[in-house]
């Protein structure tokens, strides 16, 4: 899949790309040629002459090279300004049907046609009497058949015109003056619109089928995925570490739940954020609408129509929907992607102290250097995709609500980068999905810390004693851990010691730090309680206290004493 760009002219596409920058033309090799071969100084040594000389000789040859080849730079994986569009297009390709050039003026076409289909059953407007079904036909025959070749060819009358939208608008006419009902409506195409009642509503549209199709199918992967490994480790002791240092032991699989549950309750919110949508005119009045059909209700027919579209209507507006709910929605995958952040860093951290090996693959290289290396460049490529995409999304949600008086036009550009922010988090999560399939619990690890920790069992030791009476227990046991090499014979002998019924003694002399870990069984085993994947779609399950009480009931009976 390629775009080429030459003379300034988008002149073959065959896939749209995500950034704004890819439609625009790349430098010729004439303007590449335009490099520094002087500097100006005032006074060199002879070693700065000599560099001089050398780099004024290696750009000459640069530029020679260059003017050599008459070809003019092609836009490619080579190429392309942003790696979304050169380096990692194929994991990412996916979003371009609705984030790019081509799926906005893909939009925008649907809108005017639904527009003008909408006018036809408003009985008030007789200027555009209903259409029959042939003409119907042929309508949604344009937006089902629209094509590269169409959106190629709205390109080629924007060079024209110099407006995106009016150049939508001419390339409809177009290709309804053939159908004879249609053409002699042909003015009521964009009637008493605005170019943003078109833009906002095809940008809204974007991004709905955008989440839907894409970003919610792969996040609901991710959560499925850290709940197998929840569910699949789920027994596997782990000795937790606080503050860098030793603490009371948990399972590797309840601490995959919490993100399993952390992340599924995020993108719940994401998908309750409502995509709005305006239509009202150049100023939010339906000025122009009610002088020439002053007997219609347009702020009904507004509503009608914008939730015809799946969208939510915005009745309070300027020029612009308000753009509100984007930051909203900008802001709840920043908190998914900032959850998920926190996730591959834990990992990162889990395999460089053993208690993960990566699967290798045959040919992969880790180091240039150091051939035993065996990276977690899949958690890593994640967090710093993630940490891009969080930093366009909060621009994005800081700057689009923002709008001088009743419009300006520096959200314009700045939505052309709608399909940034998505795409880094997008590759993000595919990366982290790569990183969870090459794990491999190293058990043998995760054992040998938590033999070396018996020191953890202070705590139970401590809290049971507080039950029973005895005085100072904390300060008992911390005279005998803090600071000091603790073994599973100098445990067992302080135990031993101490004034407890025998029953509460027999089971602390059964704790090792393998079996202290609380309801961390259970709680990973139950995920599927908290979160439920069904077919790609998350549905998050209330569970409450009692009911969980309930399910954790068994782990605690054995520690109750008469």
């Amino acid at each position: 899949m390629e775009a080429r760009v030459s003379s300034g002219v988008l002149t073959k596409i065959q896939s749209p790309f995500l950034s704004p920058l890819h439609a625009s033309k790349l430098q010729s090799s004439r303007n590449m040629s335009i490099l520094p071969n002087t500097i100006h100084t005032h006074q060199f040594s002879n070693a700065s002459l000599y560099l001089r000389s050398t780099f004024s000789s290696r750009t000459h040859g640069f530029k020679q090279a260059i003017k050599d080849d008459s070809r003019e730079f092609e836009l490619s994986t080579l190429t392309a300004l942003s790696p979304l569009d050169g380096r990692y297009w194929g994991k990412v390709k996916d979003l371009a049907p609705y984030m790019s050039e081509y799926g906005l003026i893909y939009f925008r076409v649907l809108v005017e046609i639904k527009w003008l289909l909408m006018l036809s059953q408003i009985p008030e407007v007789i200027e555009v009497p209903s259409f029959s079904a042939e003409a119907q036909s042929y309508l949604l025959g344009l937006i089902d058949g629209f094509s590269m070749d169409d959106a190629l060819e709205v390109k080629k009358i924007e060079r024209v015109t110099n407006h995106d939208v009016k150049a939508v608008e001419y390339f409809l006419k177009q290709k309804c003056q053939s159908q004879p009902e249609i053409a002699k409506v042909l003015e009521f195409f964009h009637f008493a619109c605005t170019s943003e009642d078109i833009n906002n509503l095809a940008h809204a549209l974007m991004l709905k089928e955008a989440m839907t199709k894409v970003m919610f199918p792969t996040m609901d992967k991710l959560v499925e995925a850290i709940c197998k490994l929840a569910k699949a480790n789920a027994s596997v002791s782990m000795l937790s570490r606080t503050h860098g240092q030793p603490a009371s032991p948990t399972t590797l699989g309840k601490e995959m739940a919490i993100f399993s549950v952390r992340l599924s309750r995020e993108r719940q919110e994401i998908s309750q954020v409502e995509m709005m949508g305006k239509f009202a005119g150049a100023v939010g009045n339906y000025n122009a609408h009610i002088v020439a059909y002053p007997t219609v209700n347009w702020p009904q027919i507004a509503e009608q129509f914008v939730t015809s579209l799946g969208l939510k209507f915005n009745p309070y507006v300027t020029q612009i929907e308000t753009h509100d709910y984007m930051a909203k929605l900008y802001y709840a995958i920043i908190r998914f992607n900032n959850i998920l952040i926190d996730f591959d860093r834990d990992i990162w951290g889990y395999i460089s102290v053993g208690y993960f090996k990566q699967i290798t693959k045959a040919g992969e290289i880790g180091s240039s250097t150091m051939p035993h290396k065996v990276n977690p460049i899949d958690f890593e490529n994640s967090e710093g995709n993630l940490g891009k995409a969080n930093e366009d999304l909060t621009y994005l949600s800081m700057k689009l609500p923002i709008s001088r008086w009743q419009r300006d036009l520096t959200d314009s550009t700045v939505l052309r980068n709608m399909g940034g922010g998505l795409g880094h988090s997008l590759l993000a999560y595919k990366s982290a999905l790569q990183g969870i399939g090459k794990l491999q619990v190293n058990e043998a690890r995760l054992s040998e810390d938590l033999n070396q920790a018996w020191e953890v069992l202070a705590e139970p030791i401590q809290t049971v004693m507080r039950r029973y009476g005895v005085p100072e227990p904390y300060e008992k046991l911390k005279e005998l851990t803090r600071g000091r090499a603790v073994t599973k014979e100098s445990i067992r002998e302080f135990i031993e010691g101490l004034e407890l019924p025998e029953e509460a003694k027999t089971h602390l002399l059964k704790l090792t730090p393998h079996s202290y870990v609380g309801a961390a069984v259970e709680l990973a085993k139950t995920v599927d309680s908290a979160v439920n994947v069904i077919n790609g779609s998350e549905v998050l399950e209330n569970m409450s206290l009692k009911e969980l009480a309930k399910k954790l009931s068994h782990i605690v009976a054995p520690y109750e004493t008469g």
